[in-house]
């Protein structure tokens, strides 16, 4: 009977991407891989592989808690991902037996299983070739890793390093064998889209540009973009955003309403530039869906500061807008700052909030009584699916199956989704 390994994955799509391929490895390697287990089911398992994320504190401590309770109880434990890379002591610490893997050594993860050794920071592989052929209906991409900011706020950095992007070849081969083998929904997968191919001479539009060549009926997602990159090839990306097979979604943060907060945060754009390029992408691209993150309470915030933001959100409506509240990072320069208190940060984040679910409930209820083209991605109590601009649409009547592209209109909204009930098309 092959090992059992249970692989277990925390924060965004790259690191879900990068789960998806160790989860490959082994599985080629012989082992019976799975990615859920039933609570207190870990004994069932002869390896744990953590995939850690170090984004936030509170994520950071959950992650903690996790490896002090697998610790010892029989079974390999392997911690791979953010925080492997940027804090290993943190883990051996609470547990020294277990083994690290570091980012951009995931193609390591058998023989970190079988031999016990850490690797870090080994070299960087091309991910993008190392992707398995599940023919799921949603496929992540990785399409580059590390950035070129230096955010004041940021310990991913720290982690994943600087930019490496992957060959456009190998990315579009792996569209499309994954489009081949049944994939619909392609999400490129990187720390910045934004800043892919800078490093090789070429850009994320270039890149879609090919993606747009590749035949088959199906839909990409570019994954989050940071504006500072935008002017580099700003009027090529809205040109290929409006390719019938890339999604109409932005996802653009832009953390601080505040020219000064965002200078001290090291976020190389203004206010209004940020606000011209959404505009103008909206202007160019019909239906164009954008979404995108704050960060509230970042030291010195004023008042003044934090009334600017709310302005910015209601300047740009984000369909969705991701709220973080400000938490120093042991590696990050603001770390070292005078924190603001936590209460401030609280009400702050509370006004935020309730800002951005009343720009995306009046947005939901525009398209009431409106036809859309939705791709089913999942099914559970109903059906779920993505429209051509990326909003979530739940199906409350009719029957499709997980791939089906149909046609709804759209008869209502949920806290986390419009709703529609599915219609034969004209």
């Amino acid at each position: 009977m092959a090992e059992s390994v249970l692989v277990e994955t925390y924060g965004c799509t790259l690191n879900q991407a990068d789960s998806d391929i160790m989860q490959s490895l082994l599985q080629n390697a012989g082992y019976s891989v799975s990615t859920r287990a039933e609570p207190g089911a870990y004994g069932d398992f002869d390896y744990v592989v953590l995939n850690t994320c170090t984004v936030k504190g509170v994520t950071e401590q959950r992650i903690l808690d996790r490896i002090s309770r697998l610790k010892g109880k029989g079974r390999k434990l392997v911690v791979a991902g953010c925080l492997a890379s940027a804090s290993p002591e943190k883990i051996r610490r609470i547990a020294p037996e277990s083994t690290i893997l570091s980012t951009r050594d995931i193609d390591n993860v058998v023989n970190a299983l079988e031999t016990g050794n850490s690797f870090a920071q080994r070299r960087s592989a091309d991910k993008a070739g190392l992707l398995p052929l599940y023919g799921n209906v949603i496929t992540r991409i990785p399409i580059s890793e590390g950035c070129l900011s230096s955010c004041s706020f940021c310990e991913t950095k720290f982690a994943r390093g600087s930019l490496n992007s992957f060959s456009e070849d190998v990315i579009v081969r792996a569209i499309e064998m994954n489009v081949k083998a049944g994939a619909k929904e392609i999400e490129l997968a990187s720390q910045d889209t934004g800043a892919y191919g800078l490093d090789r001479n070429t850009n994320i539009a270039n890149l879609l540009s090919r993606v747009s060549e590749i035949e088959g009926q199906f839909r990409v997602r570019v994954g989050m973009l940071n504006p500072e990159h935008l002017h580099r090839y700003f009027d090529d990306l809205a040109y290929a955003l409006n390719d019938n097979r890339i999604y109409k979604f932005l996802h653009l943060p832009v953390q601080s309403g505040s020219d000064r907060i965002l200078s001290a945060m090291s976020r190389h754009y203004t206010v209004d530039e940020y606000v011209g390029y959404c505009r103008e992408a909206k202007r160019r691209v019909n239906g164009l869906n954008i979404a995108t993150d704050v960060i509230v309470g970042y030291p010195a915030e004023t008042e003044e500061d934090f009334a600017e933001t709310l302005n910015l959100l209601k300047a740009i409506r984000p369909n969705i807008t991701n709220i973080s509240r400000f938490a120093a990072r042991p590696h990050a320069r603001a770390s070292r700052l005078k924190q603001l208190r936590t209460e401030i940060i609280k009400q702050r984040s509370i006004e935020a909030s309730r800002l951005s679910r009343e720009i995306q409930t009046g947005i939901r209820k525009g398209f009431i009584g409106q036809r859309r083209r939705v791709l089913i991605t999942e099914k559970g109590k109903s059906m779920m699916g993505r429209d051509d601009s990326y909003y979530q649409i739940s199906i409350t009547s009719g029957h499709a199956v997980i791939g089906e592209f149909i046609d709804a209109e759209i008869i209502g909204v949920s806290p986390g989704s419009m709703l529609g009930k599915m219609v034969l098309p004209d």
